[in-house]
């Protein structure tokens, strides 16, 4: 489906989990245009049966970025289970669009810091969050 589209000042989401599901949700809600890039058959399936555009690769791929118009895009959301690939697709992200805003998880701190090192304009480290998290509400309880 996205192949047929034109995209232009859009957001790039890598990875159709959760948060990327969640990410895709908001900018419904937002009313901005946005790809998805996803490898899971059953995931491109349901986003295809919604009308979200759709491009079935590997986010790592800069042949899969360039189809999904790295160029021209404002802003990734690259939030795959998988911190190397991650950061790897950071780094070609930042390589094909030198302007682009990325968001992009990491589940410790040395990931963070090569995150930020590629170029991330955002890193959220969830495992970090939600553990001191965690930990305010038991020592509030002690």
């Amino acid at each position: 489906m996205a192949e047929k589209l034109q995209f232009k000042d859009h957001v790039v989401i890598c990875g159709y989990g959760i948060v990327g599901e969640r990410i895709g949700e908001i900018l419904l809600q937002s009313k901005m245009k946005f790809v998805v890039i996803e490898q899971d058959a059953t995931k491109v399936e349901l986003l295809e049966e919604r009308g979200v555009g759709v491009i079935v690769g590997d986010a790592t791929s800069s042949k899969t970025l360039k189809e999904a118009n790295i160029a021209s895009a404002r802003a990734i959301a690259v939030v795959m289970d998988d911190d190397a690939k991650n950061l790897f697709t950071v780094i070609t992200a930042k390589s094909l669009n030198p302007k682009i805003i990325i968001a992009t998880r990491a589940n410790n701190e040395f990931i963070k810091n090569k995150l930020e090192g590629a170029g991330a304009s955002f890193i959220a480290t969830p495992n970090i969050s939600t553990s001191e998290e965690l930990f305010k509400e038991i020592i509030k309880e002690l």
